[in-house]
């Protein structure tokens, strides 16, 4: 079990870090900060591997924060319908 820090992103809506509590975010790499922004503090969580997370794997997090002191989740992917809410319609007649 690890004790994980988790940020939110202020600069890009629904990114988060994930990173060891007792690190905090001293392994995080200069340029990731600078591209994730000022970090929001959200919570802090046990987290084993067998733990369920709304969108990613907690095996995967731990292993990344083992590895290289952080997990960064990106957002989700657009869904398609909400891409077409912009195109033009030329069947409705607007454009």
């Amino acid at each position: 079990m690890k004790i994980c820090s988790v940020f939110l992103s202020l600069r890009k809506d629904e990114m988060y870090l994930y990173v060891d509590k007792r690190d905090h975010l001293k392994r995080v790499p200069e340029a990731l900060m600078e591209m994730f922004g000022t970090p929001k503090h959200v919570m802090d969580i046990p987290l084993t591997k067998d733990r369920e997370l709304a969108r990613v794997d907690a095996e995967k997090v731990l292993a990344e924060i083992d590895e290289k002191g952080f997990y960064l989740q990106m957002p989700p992917p657009k869904d398609d319908y909400m891409l077409d809410l912009h195109r033009d319609r030329p069947e409705s007649g607007v454009r």
